[in-house]
């Protein structure tokens, strides 16, 4: 069974389509399946606090989000990434990807 992996975002952030595509790269290097990316818009507040949304884009695999979001209050607004190297960005670090899709795929 292959991971779930979900890419919430919000349509005013202009880095989630450079992610999502990001994220196919990497799950096509892991073996795995890109079109099961699972789409998750978020919205409104409702959606913020239903999914504990603390910015876009996050990826979630297996419930669990790729990069700890520390302090990160749940927000309608853009994320911001510490990379391995300390640089800020606003697409997540792509070992941290590879990591979680590499774990996530070893659970199987």
């Amino acid at each position: 069974m292959a991971p779930r992996v979900e890419l919430l975002w919000w349509r005013g952030c202009p880095s989630w389509e450079e992610t999502r595509e990001i994220l196919r790269e990497e799950m096509e290097a892991a073996g795995l399946d890109p079109g099961r990316i699972e789409m998750v818009e978020i919205a409104s507040d409702e959606d913020v606090a239903r999914e504990g949304f603390v910015g876009s884009p996050t990826i979630r695999i297996d419930g669990r989000d790729v990069a700890d979001p520390g302090e990160q209050p749940a927000s309608l607004t853009c994320r911001i990434y510490r990379l391995r190297d300390g640089r800020i960005s606003a697409l997540p670090d792509r070992l941290d990807l590879r990591e979680a899709l590499g774990a996530a795929s070893a659970d199987r």
